[in-house]
């Protein structure tokens, strides 16, 4: 059983509203545990307790929350070497289109990089003309069906990723045998 966790930070709500679509999307594969946490709540022992993760933010000047980044700033000495190899990606809501939510998509998936995180694009259409390659963007709130399946749709990749890459047996356990 896969441990699936929705990180998010939300201003007005509207990355709040994408991560509950992502989870809806994740939970979708009845194997897994998902976990939607806010990151004013979340702790170290949340990214040790995953397999996956979906980091969501608001896009401020074009890049991550200052308090999403202030989180991973905060856990590098609790998590670092603690969390390679898991399975990562990210969504953005955005003021407008241009905002910015794809490069705060990609701030966020390099910050994962940074941890060991092994992080995807999803190339599937969800409707014509519009995809997810580095993560699910809004602009605004969610209200068009086809930003709500882009939520859905990564974390249902999400999710079937957990199921392709989890360990089913700790590689370090394995190590300890020998």
């Amino acid at each position: 059983m896969g441990k699936i966790l929705v990180l998010f930070d939300s201003t007005t709500g509207n990355t709040k509203k994408m991560a509950r679509y992502v989870a809806q999307g994740a939970e979708e594969n009845l194997h897994h545990t998902v976990r939607l946490k806010a990151v004013e709540e979340a702790k170290a022992e949340d990214i040790l307790w995953c397999d996956g993760i979906a980091v969501g933010t608001p896009t401020q000047l074009g890049l991550i929350s200052w308090k999403m980044k202030r989180f991973w700033d905060d856990m590098e000495s609790e998590l670092w070497g603690k969390i390679d190899g898991k399975i990562g990606c990210a969504f953005s809501s955005s003021g407008g289109w241009g905002g910015g939510g794809e490069i705060s998509c990609l701030s966020a998936l390099i910050m994962l990089l940074n941890y060991g995180f092994l992080v995807f694009g999803v190339t599937d259409y969800v409707e014509d003309k519009f995809t997810l390659h580095y993560g699910a963007v809004t602009a605004g709130e969610p209200r068009l069906e086809r930003e709500i399946n882009a939520c859905r749709k990564l974390g249902q990749r999400l999710s079937d990723w957990v199921d392709i890459h989890s360990p089913k047996e700790s590689f370090l356990a394995m190590e300890e045998d020998y």
